[in-house]
This record gives C-alpha cells, structure tokens and sequence, in this order.
C-alpha cells in the first residue's frame, strides 16, 4: 500500500481469496463457550430444532470468527502489502439474509468496498466487505470489517 493519497485506488475492488468451509459443532460449542453463550439452541440440537431450526444455528458474529479459520487470515493484507503492525481493527458489522447452522457447507467471498484517509493521510481506512455463500450458491450474509492503518510517515 502506497503512502500517497491514491492509495484508494490501490484498494477499492480488490478481491480477496475464496475460502469455504463447514460449520462444525465442536468449533461452534467452543466458540459460544469463549463469549460465554449458554441458550440451549447453540448448544443442543434437539432444542434448537424445537425452536424451528433445522441443526443448530451460529450465534451472530460466529461467521467472522470462522472467516479468520483460513489457512492465512491475513493473505490479503499481505497481497496489498498492508504492514500488519501498523492495523487496528475499526469496526464490524453484519447484515443476515439467512440462518447458518452447524453441518452447513459455506463459502467466503471478499472485496475491498471502500478506502479513505482521516487525520490528514495519517490513518488509512479500509472497508473489506465477505459475501457468505451456502454450497448451493444462495447468499446467507454479508459483513464488513473496518481496519485502520496507522500511516508510517
């Protein structure tokens, strides 16, 4: 990533590496235990197909969590020579076109959507949009994720 101000440029319509991946319910049971998640729909099928569901859905912000399961979760970054040392993470949100649940077979497409400078070029920020896809094609959800880039200069 170049310091000058077209570093847009550089970034706006980059795509980032595929991913896909199955929804595996040890990896969910660990995860809803880590942010301290106990309603018995994340935790048991049986409950959570009582509730209308058909396996087990993921909690909310499961999907980003699973998106960083690649192989290099940073393979990007380094493709668009973003110093890693120099990256905060800004802000995420996510927007649901369907349930996710556990035996899912999903598929990670991403895109750099924006880029723009604050603080007079000192902080780059970069917008990364990832488009879920079930195996079957159909969108699940989308969601973004903010970085900041503490400029070297």
């Amino acid at each position: 990533m170049s310091e000058n101000k077209d570093f847009r440029d550089e970034l706006v319509g980059y795509k980032s590496p595929t991913f896909e991946v199955e929804v595996e319910k040890g990896r969910l049971r660990q995860f809803c235990h880590a942010i301290g998640e106990s309603a018995s729909i994340y935790n048991n099928e049986v409950e959570a197909k009582r509730a209308g569901y058909r396996s087990i859905p993921v909690p909310p912000t499961f999907l980003f969590c699973l998106e960083m399961e690649r192989d290099d979760p940073y393979d990007w970054f380094k493709e668009l020579s973003i110093p890693l040392g120099n990256i905060l993470h800004g802000e995420q949100s996510f927007k649901y076109h369907d349930i996710v649940c556990v035996g899912d077979r999903i598929r990670f497409s991403g895109e750099v959507v924006d880029a723009y400078d604050k603080k007079g070029g000192a902080l780059h920020f970069i917008v990364h949009r990832n488009f879920v896809f079930f195996d079957t094609g159909v969108l699940a959800a989308e969601f973004d994720r903010t970085i900041v880039v503490q400029s070297r200069e």
